[in-house]
């Protein structure tokens, strides 16, 4: 029974070849139903809507539980045959999430980030899993030891007075928490981050310190790729190069140009911070339960506080500013910051109480910015490249969007090459644009476009009255219903 994460070596379940669901097969009464009514139609001289031919439902596959991973001895051997080799630019969560999905599936690859080490830089706060609490057990990644689930969600104005809630523990009966449901994880993006590298762990499949300077496709259709390395030139090749290195992407800025979707200043800067709970006089606070999270907005501030683990809570300010000013904010360093979000957030407990007992080091600021769509025309000239997370897609954090996107691109890219390739199909004569990239960055543009619209809208009416209507409901679709 795959239970622990301990057990970190998985393969691929033959049964639904990785998918995690199979298809149900077409009930015979149905198939006659819609024979008969397409021959009717055509004996009607086609007058009447068309037959919809019935289609088989996915469902989770009971073998692997819809992981589409079952538990092995050892990692699948690399199939150099048979797959291609996968270069995946940057080490942060969407890239180690594509090379831990190719290790389950025997897909070639490296890891090239160039950051020395592991913790040689920040790798931000926190995250909450969303759709992709779910597509976690795609990864191998069956528990979270330190993730937090949180059942309640409050929405407040600046004197505390509560306009909205929702969560599991408004609609049971009872306050019990129910844990099985594996929604709104929330969970420190390091430590995600590490758990899955663990799984790397043992390989030598990781390069760090690796800055990647170049590529292009080569005569033999392979790529060659220049990265520099402690000053000196390396080269390195491969069948398919993975952009998964943030929003200011080098293999975007290659392979699309900053012009095309330059960066896009959404009118406000975020402020962040994790508190400790056992420095607040009033850690005992309902608020602070570790299971509840809450919004407090003015119209025009706006603060969002989550569980960061058990034990700490991370707290998310944003207001409207011009580029300029925000710039310089952020670049003042976190004791302005602070300084600043103290000013702005006299309001109810224990949101002060937070901010002032938030140690500088553990605070940061940013301008908040994301690009202009991608369209499939867009990797038109890519040849055998792709972009994964905010390299392709990247939004504002209003939605908690980012790395759940980036999560559910890595798991879809690494499907869609073992579907593809695992069969015998010759990618190398058809191409593996043709043959993978295309359905892929189809399916992965139009999943994220809808994101990235609702992240870029939620910049701009969390920081409007919208923000403080009386309901219980996500502030958005507050929005959504008045647009209707």
């Amino acid at each position: 029974m795959k239970t622990q994460n301990e057990l970190n070596r998985w393969t691929v379940c033959k049964e639904c070849a990785g998918r995690g669901k199979k298809k149900q097969r077409i009930r015979k009464s149905v198939k006659i139903r819609y024979e008969k009514a397409l021959e009717e139609f055509k004996n009607s001289d086609q007058k009447g809507p068309f037959p919809v031919r019935p289609h088989a439902h996915l469902l989770p596959c009971s073998i692997c539980s819809g992981s589409g991973l079952i538990a092995s001895k050892d990692f699948p051997t690399p199939d150099y045959e048979k797959f291609p080799q996968v270069a995946i630019i940057g080490g942060g969560i969407g890239g180690v999430a594509l090379a831990v999905a190719c290790l389950h599936r025997g897909i070639p690859f490296t890891l090239y980030e160039r950051d020395e080490s592991f913790s040689a830089r920040s790798q931000g706060y926190g995250l909450t899993l969303q759709q992709a609490s779910k597509a976690i057990d795609g990864f191998g990644i069956f528990r979270l030891d330190t993730g937090v689930v949180s059942t309640r969600h409050l929405v407040h104005t600046p004197d505390g007075k509560v306009v909205g809630e929702w969560g599991m523990r408004k609609w049971m009966e009872n306050n019990t928490r129910n844990d099985s449901k594996r929604s709104n994880v929330h969970i420190a993006r390091q430590s995600l981050r590490s758990v899955l590298l663990n799984q790397l762990a043992g390989t030598d499949c990781i390069k760090w310190g690796y800055q990647l300077t170049g590529f292009k496709e080569n005569k033999d259709g392979e790529t060659d790729l220049t990265f520099l390395v402690n000053g000196k030139t390396v080269q390195e090749k491969a069948d398919i190069v993975v952009g998964a290195d943030g929003i200011r992407s080098a293999v975007r800025s290659h392979l699309i140009g900053d012009e095309i979707s330059p960066l896009r200043y959404l009118g406000c800067i975020v402020i962040l911070g994790i508190c400790p709970l056992s420095v607040l006089e009033n850690s005992n606070h309902h608020l602070l339960d570790s299971a509840t999270v809450f919004q407090t907005a003015n119209g025009n501030e706006r603060i969002y506080v989550m569980p960061y683990d058990a034990d700490s809570v991370m707290w998310q300010l944003s207001f409207p500013m011009s580029e300029e000013d925000a710039k310089a904010l952020s670049e003042k360093g976190s004791k302005a910051l602070k300084k600043e979000a103290i000013l702005r957030t006299p309001w109810h407990a224990p949101i002060p109480e937070i901010l002032i007992a938030t140690d500088d080091n553990l605070i940061s600021g940013y301008p908040v910015y994301d690009r202009d769509l991608l369209s499939s025309e867009s990797f038109a000239h890519a040849a055998s490249a792709t972009l994964i997370g905010d390299a392709a897609h990247p939004m504002s954090p209003f939605k908690g969007q980012g790395a759940n996107q980036a999560l559910l691109d890595a798991l879809s890219l690494a499907r869609e090459i073992y579907r593809k390739c695992s069969t015998g199909a010759n990618w190398r004569e058809k191409g593996i644009r043709e043959n993978v990239l295309n359905d892929f960055e189809t399916e992965m543009l139009e999943r994220s476009a809808v994101k990235v619209k609702d992240s870029a809208a939620a910049a701009e009416f969390l920081h409007s009255e919208i923000a403080l209507y009386e309901g219980n409901e996500p502030r958005g679709k507050v929005l959504k219903r008045r647009e209707s």
